[in-house]
């Protein structure tokens, strides 16, 4: 069984940084993709960032610049660092991924639970 746990989250003031973990675990045999999505109350979960296995990115607009994702792939890790934080990146974080276990022939979708990020002074 294949788990995504996501931490690193907290209360910051605007202006901060903070930095998310979401490590995979379990009978994994290979990880592609790896993404950040947030969801804001009220509003529709959004992709933040993504990385691709081989290392290519890719943001959304209102994340270049600021935020930045990496992995450590011997670990089945993945990071986003956020800086210059605004109240409006108040949201829960979500880490996704794509990956094959070692129980499946076929790429599955999975979900971490989230992570709570909250901008305020």
């Amino acid at each position: 069984q294949v788990q995504l746990v996501e931490s690193g989250g907290g209360l910051v003031q605007p202006g901060g940084s903070l930095r998310l973990s979401c490590a995979a675990s379990g009978s994994i045999r290979s990880i592609n993709y790896m993404r950040w999505y947030r969801q804001a109350p009220g509003k529709q979960r959004e992709l933040v960032a993504e990385m691709a296995g081989g290392g290519s990115t890719n943001y959304a607009d209102s994340a270049k610049g600021r935020f930045t994702i990496s992995r450590d792939n011997a670990k089945n890790t993945v990071y986003l660092q956020m800086n210059s934080l605004k109240p409006e990146n108040t949201a829960v974080y979500y880490c996704n991924a794509d990956i094959l276990s070692t129980d499946f022939r076929t790429w599955k979708n999975y979900w971490g639970r989230g992570t709570q990020v909250t901008v305020s002074s």
